[in-house]
């Protein structure tokens, strides 16, 4: 399976790579203002990307510590029962079989 992934990681690269080659040209992206930036096609895709993604990242950020911090309070919950059960009576004893005989 290791193998599998890394040949998978392989030919990505290498598609990732002569798309990368093949847009060099030079594109000129407006903003407001009248502020203009001139750079290579690929570069503006890939800045992008890595925007996007970390805009994904920060908007699911509160989500996470949300249920991290419910996980928490549940664990604690169930710590806070079990040693409540455990005081109340012993561990449970396994069912006797009788021997056949």
């Amino acid at each position: 399976m290791k193998l599998v992934s890394t040949i998978v990681g392989c030919l990505l690269f290498v598609l990732f790579f002569s798309f990368a080659l093949k847009n060099t040209h030079q594109v000129d992206l407006h903003f407001f203002l009248n502020y203009e930036v001139r750079g290579p096609l690929v570069l503006m895709l890939l800045a992008f990307f890595i925007a996007g993604a970390f805009l994904g990242i920060l908007a699911v950020t509160p989500t996470v510590f949300r249920h991290r911090r419910e996980s928490s309070q549940h664990k604690h919950t169930i710590q806070a029962l079990q040693s409540a059960a455990g005081t109340a009576a012993g561990a449970p004893q396994p069912d006797s079989v009788a021997p056949r005989g």
